[in-house]
């Protein structure tokens, strides 16, 4: 495992954190969760981690922290500029003890600027990086793509990326340092393309009008006789050609011009709605004409290509995917509930008996039973 011996303070809060340490995680390091509560059901994403209740606004719960980010590699924080100063737990204070620690602070927004202390979601910072207005059909209002794309994708992903990348730096300098991870900059860079490529020919029109924006009958999803969908991506010629050919489509039909687009969406639509989706896959099975079937979220497994490659793994009736990218010596993989690393640990706070017994006597800790399985 890559990040085997890394450990990680994990401090619980909205899904992009929990999906931050799940990567580290996944791929070997070994997290503590700092929760309000011991069983949290709305985190979905800490298999394999540990947990602690820690009050952080007693002073000893303070302390008791300090104690762990002496002992850690990584901190991840996702709470609003100047909440972990508050509680005396600010990177000033962590890092002085520990000038190794690369403390990562997940926002939406960033650590400074005018907007660094308000509240938002998903769907704000996605409006703010530029991105949200590059989304939706024509004619249509702008289409968030559920909360993929700021949470995870530019908040969960991008400061993964800068852990690893400060991890490497630190092999060659020996310090530590501060990862700002705003979710409005990191959705911003993962569409770096869409942004860099505006001088190319594809993008000649508004929203949802252009060549792979949903402007072009050839570059969209069509519903099947079953009610399910097909995925068309036919934009060379060679591909349109095959495209062609397996629906029977006339020999006049063409790419492009806007006269040929109302019609070969009917034409594609008509085609596709007279078969099922697995009558269209197994049409398409042997051809490059990039059409593929959408596949179901809940069947996704069980595609042969996704079996082969053991994409996914169901977890307790979930289908979960497998940790990507796939390395050839030290893949990551899905932790389970037995795993070594979730037992025998409490022995690593280092607390003598009394001090213990205090902590949970007062309700500053909270902690699985000697043994328990998390």
């Amino acid at each position: 495992m890559p990040l085997k011996g890394i450990k990680v303070l994990e401090f619980v809060g909205l899904a992009p954190g929990p999906f931050c340490g799940k990567i580290l995680t996944d791929f070997g390091a070994t997290v503590t969760r700092i929760d309000k509560v011991i069983e949290n059901p709305l985190d979905v994403l800490q298999q394999g981690k540990r947990t602690l209740s820690v009050d952080l606004k007693n002073p000893k719960g303070q302390q008791l922290v300090r104690r762990l980010a002496k002992k850690c590699d990584v901190l991840i924080e996702p709470f609003r500029p100047g909440v972990m100063e508050k509680l005396n737990l600010g990177p000033t204070d962590l890092c002085t003890a520990n000038p190794r620690l690369i403390y990562a602070r997940l926002t939406g927004f960033g650590q400074h600027g005018r907007l660094a202390p308000r509240a938002g979601h998903d769907i704000n910072y996605a409006a703010l990086s530029g991105v949200l207005s590059m989304l939706g059909r024509r004619h249509e209002k702008v289409t968030a793509p559920i909360n993929l794309l700021a949470d995870f994708a530019g908040g969960s992903v991008m400061c993964a990326l800068g852990i690893c990348l400060a991890l490497l730096e630190r092999h060659n300098s020996g310090k530590g340092q501060v990862v700002d991870a705003s979710m409005v900059e990191g959705a911003a860079y993962v569409a770096s393309w869409l942004f860099m490529s505006r001088k190319l020919d594809i993008w000649w029109r508004d929203r949802g009008d252009n060549l792979i924006d949903g402007g072009s009958y050839f570059y969209d999803t069509y519903e099947t006789k079953d009610g399910r969908y097909m995925s068309v991506g036919a934009l060379e010629p060679q591909f349109f050609e095959l495209l062609k050919q397996r629906l029977e489509l006339p020999e006049d039909v063409s790419q492009f011009g806007d006269e040929h687009q109302d019609r070969g969406r009917k034409l594609l639509t008509k085609a596709f709605l007279s078969k099922t989706q697995a009558e269209w896959s197994q049409i398409f099975e042997d051809v490059d004409a990039c059409v593929y079937p959408v596949l179901d979220f809940r069947e996704v497994h069980r595609h042969d290509h996704n079996k082969e490659r053991k994409s996914f793994e169901v977890i307790e009736d979930i289908v979960a995917p497998r940790p990507a990218p796939l390395l050839s010596r030290t893949p990551g993989k899905l932790p389970k509930a037995t795993d070594d690393a979730q037992v025998e640990w409490i022995d690593e706070l280092d607390l003598k008996p009394h001090e213990l017994k205090d902590l949970v006597e007062s309700g500053v800790l909270t902690f699985p039973e000697r043994g328990a399985k998390l």
